[in-house]
């Protein structure tokens, strides 16, 4: 098969945790020239550092994405070290779910959604815009949500942040075509990244979850037990719970990994017997 990943330039926001960093880590093993984005600098050298010691090439640029100047200076990094930038992957996020009621004490990490999810978003696309129009071609990648598809109880914020993105996505898309490549990802619930710990209120799932809930709550606790259903934790078998972190990275990578020509523009990632309703 092709390959269309090797030697293209990629930025990746969020790089240093969670699957932003599991997409550094496979594109830059796919011989990708990766720029790792993050605003945890000591993290964010680990990562590089150990692609780096196997013989991968990627670079480390300390960024919160909520400043402009520093997502410029990010894009800057990219075309002074490798000339050019194809593909900007917008990871970094947040998931402050809260209900209404919470708004006392949700109002700051609303608040910080807001600049991450959607002005981080914003921010990105206008440092890279410029170099991918001037090269003829490039690719935006943005990291949407289930959580963006409709307005559910519990995610107000969150979901208003990832139903932008989708509809900021399009808009790029259909003034780009034939330059800019743009993916939007949207990923149901994944257990094992950082994502969960932004959570204000564990109750404010019960949006994406309705009526499977309680099962959801036991399903969660057996999947955590000492001896889980095997069924649960086969990825071969249809009842298989929830993805992996790696799985939905493999799938960012593969949007990525197409001929020029070819865009995948809109793809949800779930397990096929995961419990979130939309």
């Amino acid at each position: 098969m092709a390959d269309h990943l090797a030697g293209k330039v990629i930025i990746v926001t969020g790089a240093a945790s969670g699957f932003g960093k599991i997409v550094a880590e496979i594109t830059a093993a796919r011989g990708a020239k990766v720029v790792a984005a993050d605003i945890d600098p000591k993290a964010l050298t680990q990562v590089v550092a150990s692609m780096t010691q196997q013989g991968h090439e990627a670079i480390a640029v300390t960024t919160d994405v909520t400043d402009s100047a520093q997502t410029d200076a990010m894009a800057k990094a990219a075309l002074d070290t490798y000339g050019r930038i194809d593909v900007l992957i917008n990871n970094a996020g947040t998931m402050p779910l809260a209900f209404w009621s919470d708004h006392k004490r949700a109002a700051e990490a609303w608040s910080r959604c807001i600049d991450i999810n959607f002005k981080g978003v914003v921010n990105g696309i206008s440092s890279v815009y410029d170099a991918m129009i001037a090269n003829g071609r490039g690719q935006v990648v943005n990291i949407s949500s289930i959580y963006g598809n409709v307005s559910v109880v519990g995610s107000a914020v969150y979901s208003a942040t990832k139903a932008a993105v989708n509809v900021l996505s399009e808009s790029l898309r259909a003034e780009s075509q034939g330059k800019i490549k743009v993916t939007v990802v949207k990923p149901t619930g994944v257990i094992g990244t950082n994502l969960g710990n932004s959570i204000i209120n564990s109750e404010a799932m019960i949006g994406i979850l309705g009526q499977n809930m309680a099962s959801f709550s036991e399903n969660a606790a057996a999947l955590f037990s000492d001896a889980p259903p095997e069924e649960m934790i086969d990825p071969n078998n249809i009842r298989y719970w929830t993805i992996s972190p790696t799985e939905l990275a493999e799938q960012i990578v593969y949007v990525i990994d197409q001929p020029w020509g070819v865009s995948i523009s809109d793809i949800t990632v779930r397990a096929s017997g995961d419990q979130y309703l939309f």
